[in-house]
């Protein structure tokens, strides 16, 4: 048992009003800068909608994430290393700007400029690229509140195989808002698709960076990411990614989209995992039962033999505290009420949601639901305005189990709440569900009423580690302790990611090897899967 933590952050999607507020903070701090006018490294899509870029879910177009060949082994969904190098000057497989969107502003300078006349000057759209008019026809917003919907909508690969039950009429018509970063997960195809080894894993805390010195602009990465979170800055020729804001986690803080959102959705902790299953994990047969093998991944920090053999291997004794605290770890496995992006993309993601539960009361009523019986909420469930099966695409690789299990969760949390609040006796029990009274309240205290400090459990790095690290490699600093660091948009000083492990996979063909490369890195590999 390989004992590791990462930094997981849940989302609550009941709580997202689409305010778009965590995209413009993380705008403004991170691509605020030439080259990444059409980044986001936060985004806010309304589901259903193709997404950012457009129709990015699809992997039979862009061939993102992992696939199981004919042995049962995870391979690029991309191809082998020599398809890739044969296609290293021209990539299929990339969106481009009209998928993302042709960046824009206005010629305001017109307004002062303009010559004296009788009609008012008005301003025009320029491109940031080119400098000429354009009119903009796609955009990081473009579906906001299923603007275009009857167009487009359709289109959203995760309701291709239900349009028959999904009409997209006045009557039937369901949304909800799907906020997105980077999944930082524990097999990262964007990582095995890098041809130069610039995409790195951390070790501590395994937040996914790109080292900036080592990029040589292949954008395999881009391709190879299925949720397309990596982006191409043509101004340096260099791939950006978020940094789930890596200076603030360091220094015990939420990241930037976390602090700044409107409404409280978002919950940052620590998850214990064993190294040694995530291949088996994401190498599991049926890409429906993805969700329940990463989920035999994590750890339980309350264990006393896992806490024993952590401290062991080195996690420090208060990480193992706040592990124990985690709202993420609380979510995804005390509750069972977090699920994480596609799981069928096997890259093991480790950004969950909290699945959006509609109100229920007025469902209930209208399908003729007696109120006396205790199923009677939970058969709401599948007379939901948002299909089951839709989540179930997002969410579960299409299993409807564990989506409808969360949802009942939900849907007792708030029954009983509301019996409470009105001095009745409530119609459903914790019991109902498989919980105990106090994970009932527990779940409530998270949802509803959580603290800052409850919400945001992240403990501060420990430099001796680095000290450590930097003495085991015998290198002399690190690119990630400057300005001009990973993700930052420089060109970082020499050292390239010193101190820091650099977690790759290897083609299965290859030999399995664990070593230092000539840069000095440490290499962490297993025959055909992930470090």
């Amino acid at each position: 048992m390989r004992i590791m933590a990462q930094v997981c952050m849940v989302m609550n999607l009941d709580k997202c009003i689409g305010c778009h507020t965590c995209s413009v903070t993380c705008k403004q701090t991170w691509t605020n800068r030439p080259g990444t006018e059409y980044v986001y490294f936060n985004n806010v899509e309304t589901k259903p909608g193709l997404g950012y870029p457009a129709r990015y879910e699809d992997q039979e177009q862009w061939k993102g994430g992992w696939r199981l060949d004919r042995k049962g082994r995870l391979t690029l969904k991309s191809g082998s290393r020599a398809r890739r190098l044969l296609s290293i000057f021209y990539n299929p497989n990339l969106p481009t700007i009209e998928d993302y969107h042709e960046p824009f502003s206005y010629d305001y300078a017109h307004l002062i400029t303009a010559p004296a006349g009788t009609n008012a000057p008005s301003v025009s759209m320029r491109s940031a690229l080119t400098g000429r008019e354009m009119n903009p026809t796609w955009g990081a917003n473009w579906e906001d509140d299923l603007a275009g919907a009857p167009a487009r909508a359709l289109d959203d690969p995760n309701i291709v195989a239900m349009q028959e039950k999904v009409k997209l009429d006045f009557e039937s018509v369901f949304m909800f808002y799907l906020p997105r970063i980077c999944e930082h997960c524990l097999n990262p195809s964007c990582v095995a698709s890098c041809p130069s080894g610039a995409m790195y894993k951390r070790e501590e805390d395994g937040i996914v960076l790109v080292d900036q010195d080592g990029c040589r602009g292949w954008r395999f990465c881009v391709s190879g990411c299925p949720y397309k979170k990596v982006y191409f800055n043509h101004r340096t020729g260099k791939a950006e990614k978020c940094t789930l804001c890596f200076p603030r986690i360091e220094a015990g803080l939420p990241t930037i989209c976390s602090e700044s959102c409107v409404g409280r959705l978002r919950y940052l902790g620590l998850v214990l995992y064993d190294a040694d299953r995530v291949l088996s994990a994401a190498a599991t047969p049926d890409s429906t039962d993805l969700y329940e093998a990463q989920l035999g991944v994590f750890l339980d920090p309350a264990d006393p033999e896992v806490v024993a053999e952590a401290e062991r291997q080195g996690i420090p004794h208060d990480w193992l505290v706040a592990a124990r605290r985690s709202p993420a770890y609380a979510l995804i496995a005390r509750h069972r009420v977090a699920l994480p992006l596609h799981p069928e993309y096997r890259t093991l993601p480790m950004v969950w949601y909290v699945p959006p539960l509609s109100p229920v009361t007025d469902v209930t009523a209208a399908a003729g639901y007696d109120e006396s019986d205790p199923d009677a909420v939970f058969a709401a469930i599948d007379a939901l305005r948002i299909p089951v099966e839709y989540l179930a695409n997002l969410f579960t690789a299409g299993k409807v189990g564990p989506v409808r299990d969360a949802l009942r969760r939900l849907a007792m949390v708030r029954a009983v709440m509301r019996a409470h609040q009105l001095g009745q006796h409530p119609a459903v029990e914790p019991a109902d569900v498989g919980l105990s009274d106090d994970d009932a309240d527990d779940l409530f205290r998270l949802l509803a009423i959580a603290r800052y400090e409850d919400r945001y459990v992240v403990p501060p790095a420990h430099a001796e580690n680095a000290g450590r690290l930097l003495a085991q490699h015998d290198l002399s600093g690190c690119s990630l302790e400057t300005e001009g660091g990973p993700g930052m948009g420089g060109d970082g000083p020499s050292g390239y990611d010193a101190g820091v492990f650099h977690l790759t996979r290897r083609d299965a063909d290859e030999p399995a090897v664990t070593g230092r490369d000539q840069r000095g890195r440490l290499h962490l590999r297993v025959d055909g899967g992930p470090a």
